[in-house]
């Protein structure tokens, strides 16, 4: 049984603490030493198999046009506000030597030239996109092979040049191109740092202990080094999204804190009870521990869960991230209890400034001490939880309302990715991208490149020109390059809107549907329309197809589990629908802050963009597991307490106040470090940080706080129904809810309630 495994597991690493922690020292040693020995770079690889944009891929992949490779832009204009590249001879030889220091840096593979265009007249440069129609503004593109060829010392020499070209040369020089977006170190450090003392300190005042503030944080380090480092090792095997090393160690901190928070308490507990330090920690690994496993379990299958999008790089991430959740788990089963036995009786005494902090409370609470528990009763949320018990009907309507007021706007949700015009402006990418736009119209900063296989017919490119350069979303077509070898005609296209306009999506849907079948007509050739914009495009068609089947996966694979766990067919239903809810509203004041622009200038967001395609997806399997965290924790004590008084109310109110304080501080540290992130420069990371630390909010407060004791009231005793039939088929749950739990831990055994 799982509560006497956990029991004997926590119970040695309590007993034989720095055995347990030397193993840990070891397994991080190793992880970071295989990282560094094996472990590659993260890519992102947005395309998925059966795309028209993947198809595109591989057919230029086979011609060899170099089209599939990694790219740069470095757009210049001069410094002189009067000068243009058609007049001005020094800004022409500048242009000159520029392209020239360029092309010698090592593996580029070509690069365009704006000045020899300039050579055989304005025109032809102006008709080839290299030079803007009033002569001021000039791109040089930059070609790379493929990234898997390429590390950051290759954008390290490019920033370089352009750093000691900007004060030899009369231009200003601004760059961009995915070669950044490869290459920049993600967003991270700084936030995690951020996220941890904020952590401490919500720790401290819940605790009023360094020590015991401490060894949660301690834990959570030593699991995050393991599972990035597992990550990055998993980098040199397979390609790791960008957004997982960032998305794991926000995710990792908050549900390592979290996890470590929940078997703390319960440590300190049993040490008020006057339970052997040692004993103490097995208990609590056995109690609070079970809880532990059930939600990181929940969490991992629900990320794995994105399998069904069938889009690699998502899986993959999917993948990443669990390893940091189940080293945060297996850390809190092993790790920690050896930190409690460690510590000995030092965490059951709270500290001078603990017990100041304490005294002011209880003294203007009044309260008694509790003999179980060995702390002042929490009067203040018994008082609350009662108060919303006593007013159930009025109190659901209004947080039910509130919530779906909320939700609303995800009904304008748009899926899209921010491109380099949603950076800051100090950054030089969102500088480039600025002078290229006013150039040459917002289409030029993302491409569409047409690939088309004429299997012998000749007039099918011409009629592919003619065709795609009158429809009215492209603006202009570059000149075609044909593949001698295989015949293969790639055509390089800028449409009229920007890669984050939802016309552009429009534009690649019409290419598909209209234009590329009218100038191919019923021969045997083919062709795709493909790029960054397309690729994404593509990726975002398929995640919202497929994220309702998700969903509905997610869903009833939570009813059973939480039917299992608390023998009950109103209690899992009420907390699907109360979770959809919480991440309902996640979503609409996401829509609302990143779309619409309300707010965004408190994290930081200068322009307003849509949902990155992938992120809905990969929030609701995150999300729906954290919350089950807070879940199976707060009913797992209500369940308790109906078990042992078998009336409802009482556990209603016992339960969820006794958990309130844990809950809400978890909450805390999980909003704390989450927010830590949405202020990092990154559009994506940005609505990762946001979108998680506003559902949790919700989560804790709204919905734990308010919507469970209110639904429970109004359900009263059938909240525990389950039909005699289902409870003999139904093995027995992992979670504390039966009375065989309660005699593996020590504890008398419990009756339990069985519905008719």
């Amino acid at each position: 049984m799982l509560s006497k495994a956990l029991l004997r597991l926590g119970a040695s690493a309590a007993r034989h603490p720095w055995r347990v922690i030397a193993a840990w020292l070891i397994a991080a040693t190793l992880a970071v030493l295989a990282a560094i020995a094996f472990g590659g770079r993260t890519a992102d690889s947005m395309t998925a198999p059966g795309l028209d944009s993947q198809r595109a891929a591989e057919l230029m992949e086979r011609a060899g046009t170099g089209q599939e490779g990694m790219t740069a832009q470095v757009v210049v204009t001069p410094l002189d506000d009067g000068a243009t590249f058609f007049d001005d001879d020094g800004a022409r030889t500048a242009l000159t030597r520029l392209r020239a220091e360029v092309q010698r840096l090592p593996h580029v593979l070509g690069t365009s030239d704006p000045a020899g265009a300039l050579d055989t007249g304005g025109d032809t440069a102006v008709r080839g996109g290299l030079v803007s129609a009033d002569g001021r503004i000039a791109v040089v593109r930059v070609q790379y092979p493929d990234q898997s060829r390429l590390s950051s010392e290759d954008l390290d020499a490019l920033v370089e040049l352009g750093d000691r070209l900007r004060a030899e040369l009369p231009l200003r020089i601004e760059m961009g191109g995915n070669l950044f977006y490869a290459f920049s170190d993600p967003d991270g450090g700084v936030s995690e740092l951020i996220g941890l003392l904020a952590a401490a300190a919500i720790l401290f005042l819940a605790f009023g202990s360094l020590v015991a503030a401490a060894l949660p944080i301690g834990m959570a380090v030593f699991g995050l080094t393991v599972g990035v480092a597992t990550m990055t090792a998993l980098a040199g095997v397979t390609e790791v999204p960008t957004f997982a090393p960032v998305l794991g160690s926000m995710v990792g901190l908050g549900v390592g804190i979290d996890y470590a928070l929940f078997v703390l308490a319960r440590h300190r507990e049993y040490l008020a009870r006057g339970l052997d330090p040692r004993e103490a920690a097995g208990r609590a690994v056995a109690t609070a521990g079970r809880p532990v496993v059930f939600a990181g379990g929940t969490v991992v299958v629900s990320i794995l869960g994105l399998a069904v999008a069938n889009v690699p790089f998502m899986t993959v991430g999917g993948v990443a991230v669990s390893i940091v959740v189940l080293t945060m788990v297996l850390a809190s089963v092993t790790l920690l209890p050896a930190f409690l036995g460690a510590a000995g009786p030092r965490l059951g005494r709270t500290g001078r400034v603990g017990r100041a902090l304490r005294a002011g409370r209880s003294g203007r609470l009044g309260r008694r001490r509790d003999p179980a528990a060995g702390a002042a009763p929490a009067v203040g949320w018994r008082r609350w939880i009662g108060h919303v018990c006593r007013h159930p009907v009025p109190y659901a309507v209004g947080a039910a309302g509130l919530l779906l007021i909320a939700t609303l706007p995800v009904l304008g949700l748009r899926v899209g990715l921010p491109d380099d015009g949603s950076l800051p402006q100090s950054r030089t990418e969102r500088r480039a991208y600025d002078l290229v736009a006013e150039g040459f119209g917002p289409g030029t900063n993302g491409p569409l490149v047409i690939a088309a296989d004429p299997s012998g017919d000749r007039g099918v490119v011409d009629r592919l020109v003619a065709t795609v350069a009158a429809d009215p979303g492209i603006a202009s077509v570059a000149p075609t390059h044909i593949d001698r070898a295989t015949g293969v005609a790639t055509l390089v296209v800028f449409p009229t809107t920007s890669p984050q306009d939802e016309a552009t999506a429009d534009t690649i849907a019409r290419l598909r549907a209209e234009v590329l079948p009218t100038a191919i007509g019923h021969g045997p050739a083919r062709a795709h329309v493909g790029g960054t914009a397309a690729s994404l495009s593509d990726v975002g068609r398929r995640t919202s197809q497929r994220l309702p089947v998700f969903v509905a996966a997610v869903l009833v694979m939570s009813f059973l589990l939480l039917m299992l766990v608390f023998r009950s067919i109103l209690v899992p239903l009420k907390a699907v629908l109360l979770n959809l809810l919480s991440i309902g509203a996640a979503y609409g004041i996401m829509v609302a802050v990143f779309q619409w622009g309300w707010g965004g200038a408190l994290i930081g967001l200068e322009a307003t963009v849509p949902i990155v395609s992938f992120i809905p997806m990969f929030l609701f399997a995150i999300l729906f597991g954290l919350s089950m965290d807070y879940e199976v924790f707060l009913l797992s004590r209500v369940r308790e307490e109906y078990l042992r008084t078998g009336d409802n109310g009482t556990a209603i109110v016992e339960g969820v106040s006794r958990t309130a304080r844990i809950i809400t501080s978890a909450a805390l540290i999980m909003v704390a470090v989450f927010l830590s992130f949405a202020v990092a420069e990154d559009p994506s990371t940005k609505m990762f940080g946001l979108g998680l630390a506003t559902a949790i909010f919700i989560d804790a407060t709204v919905v734990r706080m308010v919507l469970v004791p209110a639904t429970m009231t109004l359900l009263g005793r059938t909240n525990w129904w389950l039909p005699k039939w289902l409870d003999r088929t139904l093995p027995r749950g992992p979670v504390g809810t039966d009375d065989t739990d309660a005699e593996s831990t020590g504890e008398a055994p419990l009756p339990r309630l069985v519905g008719p």
